[in-house]
């Protein structure tokens, strides 16, 4: 069974998504904002289901309101082995810093030639905010594609403090 809520942040609503787990909350699956490129959207059979989620909120706040750099949440998103790879690298990047993806890509011991392959399971991250993907950056400090917005990337790097600017 999936089940799903809703919350607003400074980067608009977002969409959370998961599995009921014991006791009474939730093993997360995704995290997207309204209108990121290939966000689900809530299906017939799904059931809203907000106290399942009140860790996964309570946490997303406390990073929104600066009070939290890291995550602690059941996570299960669905990918391939290399997705969930690069996924699970980006763990590594520290809240207030980027990595490029030149970085990652030697990190995971990904060739040069791969780096598109990296880059779009990057973009297909499925916990936005959670998996810090915001956090990688082109090799000359451009902000390249995220599917919440390169307007969203720069908001959530200026809120860590890995970017000038005024986050929200």
């Amino acid at each position: 069974m999936t089940i799903y809520t809703t919350m607003e942040s400074p980067v608009g609503e977002l969409l959370l998504i998961g599995r009921p787990s014991s006791p009474g909350g939730v093993t997360l699956t995704a995290v997207s904002m309204a209108g990121q490129r290939y966000a689900p959207e809530v299906r017939d059979g799904w059931r809203r289901d907000p106290a399942a989620f009140a860790e996964v909120t309570r946490q997303l706040t406390e990073y929104f309101a600066g009070q939290r750099r890291v995550f602690s949440l059941d996570l299960a998103p669905r990918g391939t082995e290399f997705q969930q790879r690069v996924w699970q690298a980006l763990d590594s990047v520290r809240y207030g810093t980027t990595i490029t993806y030149g970085q990652l890509a030697a990190q995971l011991g990904v060739p040069r030639d791969r780096i598109q392959a990296l880059g779009a399971a990057i973009g297909a991250n499925p916990l936005a905010i959670i998996r810090p993907c915001h956090r990688v950056i082109g090799s000359d400090g451009g902000m390249r594609g995220y599917a919440g917005g390169v307007e969203r990337k720069q908001q959530l790097l200026a809120h860590e403090g890995a970017l000038l600017g005024v986050p929200w």
